[in-house]
């Protein structure tokens, strides 16, 4: 009654109508190995390239943290003495290079008194919030609050001279220093800030002698500094510019060393 419309029995099953790819498979056959080996070393090329590419960039912009704490008693007190009396230093200011895996590299602070280093900036840094909080105390107003006012307000005045060289860099043309570098010399600011701070405890008037002549030192060591060493990179050279520059970081440091070494609970006064 129904037409069974299945294979019987017996029938033999239609073949499927498969055509061979006129182009066949690229990776089987007698030149799979090469293109496989030809997209490999494409590949490999490219992502080592890229690799290349972005290690040279970080070494560029933030070098290697290590670098920065190669550091022995010797540089340490020679390289107070170029912070805190910058006219006393005779020598050059340059850094010393050596050729490292066919570019030029700078020797570490350990070998060179001019490289910048993070040891005495961050231990300046903590000593200036110790001072501070013991400041604080001796006119009993320590409190555990304000002593963390004190540490992002010693932060905020970092960050700040951080800006101000590396805007100062970037108006050259020159903003390829590595950031650590700049981080390095701006800490050194809490050296003198240290000193006048202590003065203050030690005799108050003091203060007034020795903030001035923190914020004359610290000008004159930054000015050096990045006339020698910073600016050696720019790509453009403007004199006039140049001068005035300098100029304009110099002054900066009487507000900004004046507003730190202020130890008080409050940001502006």
């Amino acid at each position: 009654m129904y037409n069974n419309m299945g294979p019987q029995p017996g029938m033999p099953m239609p073949q499927a109508n498969t055509q061979p790819s006129p182009f066949g498979n690229p990776f089987s056959g007698p030149g799979s190995g090469l293109i496989r080996s030809g997209l490999g070393a494409y590949g490999e090329k490219i992502f080592g390239s890229s690799s290349e590419y972005v290690q040279s960039n970080i070494s560029r912009y933030f070098s290697d943290p290590q670098y920065y704490f190669q550091v022995n008693d010797q540089y340490v007190r020679n390289k107070l003495k170029i912070v805190l009396l910058p006219f006393l230093h005779r020598g050059h200011w340059t850094r010393i290079s050596e050729p490292v895996g066919g570019r030029l590299s700078y020797k570490p602070p350990i070998y060179d008194i001019n490289a910048p280093d993070l040891y005495i900036p961050l231990m300046a840094f903590g000593t200036y919030v110790v001072l501070a909080g013991l400041s604080l105390g001796l006119y009993g107003k320590f409190t555990p609050e304000a002593l963390n006012w004190l540490f992002v307000k010693g932060m905020v005045g970092w960050f700040l001279q951080v800006m101000l060289l590396k805007i100062t860099l970037l108006s050259l043309g020159s903003g390829e220093a590595p950031l650590l570098d700049i981080v390095a010399y701006a800490g050194y600011t809490f050296t003198g800030l240290c000193l006048a701070v202590l003065g203050k405890i030690i005799w108050g008037y003091s203060y007034y002698v020795l903030i001035p002549w923190t914020c004359l030192c610290t000008g004159v060591f930054l000015v050096k500094t990045m006339k020698r060493v910073l600016f050696a990179e720019a790509r453009s050279y403007d004199s006039s510019r140049h001068h005035y520059l300098l100029i304009f970081v110099a002054l900066a440091q009487f507000p900004l060393l004046i507003w730190l070494g202020n130890i008080s609970v409050n940001w502006l006064f």
